[in-house]
C-alpha cells in the first residue's frame, strides 16, 4: 500500500474560534454498495467542474455502479483538479471514477459539498496523485485530510450564504454565456449574408436557380464546383508540415502540436503516405464534410490521404468558397450530396461534390467581401474574448468565495 507520510491539514492556518479540525473520513463515510439498477445514472462526465451542477448526456454506461441516496456527495477521483463534486438531489447510481460520500448526521451535506469544492482541498488532493494522463486520488489520502469544520448550525448558515452568492454569480455567468451564443450567431449571420447576398444593400437581385442559395446579386454567377476545381493528387514533400482540417477553423497554417491535435488523430511517422497541398487548394474531410470540415489552404503542406484535395482551375478566392461552404444552408446541401446510412458513415465523394452549385461574385468584389468579413468577425471575436475573460474572473471569484467561507476566512453570519 502506498504511504503518504504526514497528512497536512487544510488549510495550514489557525482554526477559527468554535471550529475544529476534522479529517474527511470523520465527516463522511465512503459508500461502496454495488448497484445494477441503471436508474438516475451519474458518471464523471455528468458533473460540471467547480460548480457541482449536473449536466445531462446521451451516453450509455456499462458496468455496475454504486448506489447513492439523496444527500450523498459524488466526487470525481479521476483528475481531481477538475473539481467535480455533486450533491445528490435524489437516489441513483454512480458509474465509473466517482466516490460516493455520505455525510454524517452531524454535518450539513451542502457545506460538505462546498468543502470538497474549495480550492485548497482540490489543490492538496491533486498534488497527491501520480500519473500524467490518468491521475487518480486515493481515499487513504483524501480521507485523512483535515479541514476546519464549524458546528452544524453554522455549516447551515454558511451553506445558505454560498447558495445565495454562488447562485447570483452563476446567474451572471449564464447571462454572459447567452451573450456569447448570440455573438456567435451574429458572426455566422454576417458571413452568411456576405457570401450569399453581398454587402451592397441596394444591389439588384436575381434568382440564382439554386434552391439552397436563393436570390443573389444580378451580376453574380452560380457555377458548379466542377468548373472551379479539379481533384488533385500531389506527390508529398516529407519536409513540409502536416496540416489539419477543422470544422470550425478550416485548414491550419502549420503543423499542430500533440496537445492541439484531436486526441483521436495520430500522425504517421511515414510522411510519404500523405498528399501534398498548395495555397489556393480546397481541402475537405470526406467523413465530416457535412459538419463543415472544409478549408482553403494558405501554405504548402501535407494532408491526410483520406482527405479530398481540389486545385483551382479558374481565378477566384478559395477563402470565399470556404466561408460559403461553412454556412448552415450549405451544410444541408452537402448532406444531401453525401452518401451513407448514418451520420457517422456519411461521406462526400468528389464525384458528387463536383456537381454542387455555388454562388460567386467578381474577383474584386470577393476581396471586398472577405475584407468586410475579416473586420466584422474581428470586432465580434473581440467582444467574445472580452466576455470570456469576464466569465473566467467570475468563476475565480466563485471559487475563492467558497474557499474563504468554508475555511472561516470570512464571517458570513452578518450577511445571512
Amino acid at each position: 500500500m502506498r504511504s503518504f507520510g504526514a497528512i497536512k491539514s487544510i488549510p495550514e492556518t489557525a482554526v477559527p474560534e468554535g471550529w475544529s479540525l476534522k479529517p474527511l473520513k470523520q465527516i463522511v463515510r465512503k459508500v461502496s454498495k454495488k448497484s445494477k439498477n441503471k436508474t438516475n445514472v451519474v458518471a464523471l462526465e455528468n458533473i460540471e467542474s467547480w460548480t457541482g451542477k449536473l449536466v445531462p448526456t446521451e451516453a450509455d454506461f456499462d458496468g455496475d455502479g454504486i448506489s447513492f441516496i439523496e444527500g450523498d456527495i459524488l466526487f470525481g477521483k479521476l483528475r481531481p483538479y477538475l473539481a467535480k463534486a455533486y450533491l445528490a438531489r435524489s437516489d441513483g447510481e454512480a458509474i465509473g471514477d466517482l466516490w460516493v460520500l455520505r455525510p454524517n448526521d452531524s454535518c450539513e451535506p451542502r457545506f460538505v459539498a462546498y468543502q470538497l469544492l474549495s480550492q485548497v482541498f482540490i489543490e492538496t488532493l491533486n498534488a497527491s496523485t501520480n500519473g500524467a494522463k490518468m491521475p487518480r486520488a486515493e481515499w487513504a489520502f483524501a480521507g485523512a485530510l483535515t479541514s476546519p469544520t464549524p458546528a452544524k448550525n453554522l455549516q447551515t448558515t454558511i451553506a445558505d450564504y454560498l447558495d445565495r452568492e454562488t447562485g447570483r454569480i452563476d446567474g451572471l455567468i449564464e447571462n454572459k454565456t447567452r451573450f456569447i451564443a448570440l455573438l456567435k450567431e451574429k458572426r455566422a449571420a454576417v458571413i452568411d449574408h456576405a457570401v450569399t447576398k453581398g454587402i451592397d444593400r441596394n444591389v439588384e437581385m436575381k434568382p440564382s436557380g439554386v434552391e439552397w442559395i436563393g436570390d443573389i446579386p444580378a451580376h453574380w454567377d452560380a457555377p458548379r464546383i466542377a468548373t472551379l476545381f479539379r481533384e488533385a493528387f500531389r506527390k508529398p514533400d516529407p519536409d513540409l508540415p502536416v496540416l489539419s482540417v477543422s470544422i470550425h477553423n478550416g485548414v491550419s497554417d502549420g503543423e499542430l502540436s500533440d496537445e492541439e491535435r484531436d486526441r483521436k488523430v495520430a500522425l504517421s511517422e511515414d510522411r510519404t503516405k500523405y498528399q501534398g497541398v498548395e495555397p489556393g487548394d480546397l481541402v475537405y474531410n470526406m467523413m465530416r464534410a457535412w459538419q463543415g470540415a472544409f478549408g482553403a489552404v494558405a501554405v504548402s503542406g501535407l494532408v491526410s490521404p483520406a482527405y479530398v484535395v481540389a486545385r483551382p482551375i479558374a481565378e477566384f478566392r478559395t477563402k470565399f468558397l470556404e466561408h460559403l461552404l461553412h454556412t448552415k444552408s450549405a451544410a444541408e446541401e452537402i448532406r444531401r450530396y453525401s452518401r451513407g446510412i448514418a451520420d457517422f458513415r456519411m461521406r462526400l465523394y468528389w464525384e458528387y461534390f463536383r456537381d454542387i452549385r455555388v454562388c460567386l461574385p467578381p474577383l474584386s468584389e470577393q476581396d471586398e467581401i472577405l475584407g468586410h468579413i475579416d473586420r466584422e468577425t474581428a470586432r465580434i471575436e473581440g467582444l467574445i474574448e472580452k466576455t470570456e475573460r469576464s466569465i473566467a474572473l467570475l468563476k475565480e471569484k466563485r471559487a475563492a468565495l467558497i474557499t474563504a467561507a468554508v475555511t472561516g476566512k470570512i464571517d458570513v453570519r452578518a450577511a445571512a
